[in-house]
């Protein structure tokens, strides 16, 4: 990558986390529910627990409910603040969990280490590019699984992010995820369900799920 290149792509991922910063910021305690996500409760609930990467885990509520599950926890977000407030939730929710602030398709995670990857309503940006994510998802392990939840986002919805300074046609959406998969991952589901528990008040209550084995 040339240098240049490089500069942008570290420009954009430092706009991104003074973004989520201060979307954290706009209140003094947590901003999500301290729940977990109910379609990764739904989907993981019955696996045996093994390592996982949490990518864009936010407050922590999906990596403290799986490190309470016996799952070996590596979450990563952007957001120094929202990681403070995940860590102090895992403390006194008595787990253990690897919080790593940074950009998930900057930070290089070895090849096939993990069991399962969980990317609940991911903001992987195309600027990144396909490689970068790639290599991302060559972190699922053979055997192991991939699960990204998205939003489905209806015209309403995509005005309605444009209007808080996020467009999502700069983002891969679940159909763009999936074209980025190598011939070893089979898809096992990718569909549009009912959101499991929405928070009171959310607007998109449905989900794309994909969910992707690695052969």
């Amino acid at each position: 990558m040339a240098e240049d290149e490089q500069g942008e792509m570290l420009l954009g991922a430092s706009a991104q986390a003074d973004h989520w910063n201060a979307r954290y910021s706009e209140r003094d305690g947590a901003l999500w529910s301290g729940r977990p996500n109910g379609r990764l409760v739904a989907e993981v609930g019955g696996l045996t627990p093994g390592n996982v990467l949490d990518v864009g885990c936010g407050e922590g509520a999906d990596a403290i409910w799986l490190a309470g599950r016996g799952w070996a926890v590596t979450a990563i977000d952007i957001s120094d603040v929202a990681l403070r407030r995940a860590r102090a939730a895992a403390d006194l929710a008595g787990v253990a969990v690897e919080w790593i602030c940074g950009d998930a398709v900057q930070v290089t995670f070895p090849v096939g280490s993990f069991d399962l990857v969980s990317m609940q309503y991911p903001a992987l940006p195309k600027a990144a590019g396909d490689a970068a994510v790639g290599a991302l998802l060559d972190s699922v392990r053979p055997g192991g699984l991939l699960l990204a939840v998205y939003h489905d986002l209806d015209d309403e919805h995509r005005e309605h992010m444009k209007s808080r300074g996020v467009d999502p046609a700069d983002y891969f959406d679940g159909d763009e995820l999936r074209q980025l998969l190598g011939d070893d991952f089979t898809v096992e589901l990718h569909t549009v369900e009912p959101r499991i528990d929405p928070p009171a008040d959310n607007p998109h209550l449905a989900d794309v799920v994909l969910r992707a084995r690695r052969r």
